[in-house]
């Protein structure tokens, strides 16, 4: 009994994330886009075989980063009260994880898939960051 109320914690503190607020931003993912449309835009232009082989692993790393830190928003930064002042973060990031991955960009060279990834981004952002005014 006594070692109990020892250990209890004398101060109860609370967040809206995992972390003190300053380690999530959804430039992350966007830089990983943009690099998905480089390269999809680089493989267009180039016949070289081995060339677009390289390229094709590399954007797929990418696109599996892009997912890595859509995920990491959607479920580590993101809570009740954001998904209830924005009903459509769960769509946003339902479409953006999938426009990264294998119907989207990871499995696609077009660099117009990558332009709808980019703007599905982009509409995260502005959520993340008005969130952030708040």
């Amino acid at each position: 009994m006594r070692l109990a109320h020892l250990l209890r914690p004398r101060t109860v503190v609370s967040a809206h994330c995992d972390l003190p607020c300053g380690v999530y931003d959804p430039a992350q993912a966007r830089i990983e886009a943009e690099s998905i449309k480089a390269i999809a835009e680089k493989y267009q232009a180039n016949t070289d075989a081995e060339f677009r082989t390289r390229a094709l692993i590399i954007k797929e790393q990418r696109a599996e980063l892009v997912k890595h830190h859509l995920w990491v928003l959607w479920t580590d930064y993101f809570k009740a009260p954001h998904f209830e002042k924005y009903p459509e973060l769960h769509t946003l990031f339902n479409e953006a994880t999938k426009l990264a991955g294998a119907s989207g960009a990871k499995g696609s060279a077009d660099p117009a898939v990558a332009d709808q990834l980019l703007a599905k981004i982009e509409e995260i952002s502005k959520i993340f960051w008005e969130t952030k005014q708040s």
